[in-house]
């Protein structure tokens, strides 16, 4: 039986002694593709930088692959794309290089790269489309294509949960397209993909669940939703309380009472 990937517990953050998020439960079983979505912040961010350790607890816990937290090592099977800040951080390197950086969680420092090594690297930079402009250098490509240069990087180590901060953000539409259809090839072999997103475009028919984040907290989590309700300003208001039961047979809070955020007003 697949183990969980994720579990996360009675999550808290806090920034500067404020509280950013409060009381997050979160599980997202082996293959599913998970949309975390909500206004700017909201806590997305926040959240999937605590999922991922680099942001610390400072209540709840943290399972990766049923392992706690502060006992996990296996950061192979882990794969996380940033906020698009640049690939080329000032350094020149090529397409190839920089992907095959993402091999390094898979091999010994220093040694040369193997077969399986190459053979991972070539497979990423097809799976974003890159491939015909592996020697190239990497700042001599758009902003986009580094964007997806930084997701080849991160499957070129082949991880078994990935997790994309806003991967669409300022990239233009042919982009979004190449990004969706590499996405969309890594659902198809099952991997298991959480995804922040302002909003979704054309990554909406990949997405499985949604989980929306309102004032630090989780105000939904189930079926997928359109944009335009995400961001509805009624929503999670407490007066809209549902509950719904998804294919496990969990019961799942669509909405929780509304949280003041520590941004708003003080």
């Amino acid at each position: 039986m697949p183990v969980t990937p994720l579990s996360l517990t009675g999550g808290a953050v806090a920034i500067g002694g404020r509280p950013v998020l409060r009381g997050i439960d979160l599980v997202v079983e082996t293959g599913e593709f998970v949309a975390l979505m909500g206004a700017n912040g909201s806590g997305k961010t926040t959240l999937i930088r605590a999922m991922t350790g680099l942001r610390p607890l400072t209540a709840g816990s943290l399972e990766l692959f049923g392992t706690p937290f502060d006992r996990f090592h296996d950061w192979q099977r882990i794969g996380y794309v940033p906020q698009r800040t640049g690939a080329t951080s000032g350094v020149p390197a090529s397409v190839w290089e920089v992907v095959a950086s993402g091999r390094l969680t898979r091999r010994r420092l220093l040694r040369p790269l193997s077969r399986a090594d190459r053979t991972a690297i070539t497979d990423a930079l097809e799976i974003v489309g890159l491939a015909d402009r592996a020697r190239d250098g990497i700042s001599h490509l758009s902003g986009g294509q580094q964007q997806r240069v930084l997701i080849a990087r991160a499957l070129a180590g082949e991880p078994e949960l990935l997790f994309l901060d806003e991967p669409t953000a300022g990239v233009d539409l042919p982009n979004q397209l190449a990004l969706t259809s590499a996405l969309g090839e890594l659902k198809s072999r099952g991997a298991t993909i959480v995804l922040v997103a302002h909003e979704l475009g054309p990554l909406a028919d990949l997405v499985a669940r949604a989980v929306v984040m309102r004032d630090g907290r989780i105000a939904y989590d189930g079926a997928p939703l359109a944009d335009h309700q995400v961001h509805d300003p009624r929503f999670g208001e407490t007066h809209s309380h549902h509950h719904c039961a998804d294919d496990r047979g969990r019961s799942r809070h669509d909405h929780a009472p509304h949280v003041a955020s520590p941004l708003e007003g003080r």
